[in-house]
């Protein structure tokens, strides 16, 4: 790939959708551990989709006031992070859901912002190309990291998968913030 902003773009946040899947479909496993009833898994996640519907709607509101699009970015992969890290300590159904609030205003910030740096990059007259590029890459990362996430959390458990997704996030967060603004 010839386009350096949108090779960037690729690295970092293949890092962080390889991380986020790492939990994948384990999550429904997980929240079994914590609570045996099958509604306490539907509810956390629908309570993460709904937390991050009303924290996206905010970012529409303000984030296009933001000269630099790469905070909300950056501010996304932190706060994920973090949300990851604390999923270590998680010993109740409560304690999840805000969690999953939290992960939902890491999403809201986070998602848009690479939706719209990424859009900025493209390269004219290659648009489906490059959005088609990022879809099978995101594809396969998806796939790798769910079946990564599945033997980290078969052999080293839980909390390791959460450390690694902890510490991919950082690398994603980290990665973008060395680079040059003029760059992104």
């Amino acid at each position: 790939m010839k386009n350096k902003s949108l090779k960037i773009l690729f690295i970092f946040n293949g890092i962080f959708v390889f991380a986020g899947n790492l939990l994948g479909p384990l999550y429904a496993v997980y929240v079994g551990m914590l609570d045996k009833n099958l509604f306490a898994i539907s509810a956390t996640w629908a309570i993460g989709l709904l937390a991050t519907s009303i924290f996206t709607f905010a970012v529409s509101k303000r984030g296009d006031l933001l000269k630099e699009k790469e905070y909300l970015l950056l501010a996304g992969f932190l706060i994920r992070a973090i949300a990851w890290f604390l999923y270590i300590g998680i010993g109740n159904i409560f304690q999840l859901i805000l969690l999953q609030i939290l992960l939902g205003l890491g999403e809201a910030a986070g998602s848009p912002a690479f939706n719209a740096i990424f859009a900025e990059h493209l390269d004219f007259g290659k648009q489906i190309k490059e959005y088609s590029q990022w879809m099978i890459f995101s594809n396969l990362l998806t796939a790798a990291g769910t079946v990564a996430g599945g033997f980290v959390a078969s052999v080293f458990g839980f909390q390791w998968l959460f450390v690694c997704m902890g510490i991919l996030a950082l690398v994603s967060f980290f990665g973008i913030l060395s680079q040059p603004r003029k760059l992104l």
